[in-house]
């Protein structure tokens, strides 16, 4: 997804002279075809990101889009106050770019565990929340924030997930993609966690178990539509999210599903509230905290 980002970020650039993107001192082999092309418009802010969104409001705020690139929380919970007081409460094009959510930094500790970050963002008013599935839909939504008035996130895996589409057509914010039709569970994903969905989802077919699969490239706004028509038709929603269970992708959808007359029941696959104590793989730590395929698969199960 990152080396996808860059590409899709210099092709808008070269053709829109506005365009911008401020790392906080990383990135260098992956951002180096921009700063090789295109050397007047990026920066690099230093190990300072505070002063990193600071910076990048006062350029969209002349015209700029800006885009802000980091890794794990140091893009938004490390910044919170300049991406809330600076950028969205004035509608500024800035466009936070966080690369490593959930437990790809997994062995360097809590610190770099970008668990809680949905939440901060989405909690928000007026910023759009994007957590694309694949490098296709990570594309899609560089283009997407570009086009969008106002403040983003966008939450990006580092790389080598499993392609999902080979192409997307009428890609927006805000809708979901049906992955799979199928009965009795819908299985909502948002992020590159789709990889333990894909094969769970896999694993259970060859059982004669064939779940609905969407994936939710965007957090917020939320496809309510999707939701509710999912409720109605399923006996159970299984939403998975590689975050935190408080205020993250399953509590967007429980949002939903608590205003309406829907009579499904609800599943989070989540991180349960709590910090990560250990460190590891990204696979590793999935499994210590039972948000990889074996745990899907018993949920579905156990809602089918």
């Amino acid at each position: 997804m990152r080396d996808t980002f860059v590409k899709t970020l210099l092709e808008i650039a070269k053709k829109d002279k506005n365009v911008y993107i401020i790392t906080g001192d990383l990135g260098f082999g992956v951002l180096k075809p921009f700063w090789d092309e295109l050397p007047n418009q990026i920066i690099n802010a230093g190990i300072a990101e505070q002063n990193m969104t600071s910076i990048a409001a006062g350029l969209a705020l002349q015209g700029k889009t800006v885009y802000t690139y980091s890794i794990g929380n140091f893009p938004t919970l490390r910044c919170i106050e300049q991406i809330r007081n600076d950028c969205a409460y004035h509608n500024a094009n800035v466009k936070v770019v966080c690369v490593g959510g959930g437990f790809v930094y997994g062995s360097l500790g809590m610190s770099h565990h970008a668990t809680e970050d949905i939440a901060m963002m989405r909690s928000l008013p007026d910023v759009a929340v994007l957590a694309p599935g694949d490098l296709v839909e990570a594309e899609c939504a560089t283009k997407a924030i570009y086009e969008h008035q106002g403040t983003c996130y966008l939450r990006l895996g580092r790389g080598g997930e499993r392609r999902i589409h080979d192409k997307l057509e009428n890609f927006a914010i805000g809708k979901a993609i049906e992955i799979e039709k199928g009965t009795n569970v819908a299985v909502f994903s948002t992020g590159a966690i789709f990889d333990e969905v894909f094969d769970a989802c896999e694993h259970l077919k060859q059982q004669g178990i064939k779940p609905t699969i969407y994936t939710f490239p965007t957090v917020k706004p939320i496809d309510k539509q999707v939701i509710l028509d999912c409720a109605k038709t399923h006996k159970a929603i299984i939403t998975v999210e590689e975050h935190n269970l408080s205020g993250g992708f399953g509590s967007a959808v429980a949002e939903v599903m608590a205003e309406s007359d829907v009579k499904a029941k609800l599943v989070r696959v989540a991180l349960d509230d709590r910090y990560s104590c250990i460190v590891g793989s990204q696979k590793y730590l999935r499994q210590q905290y039972s948000i990889d395929s074996k745990a899907i698969i018993e949920k579905i199960k156990e809602n089918w």
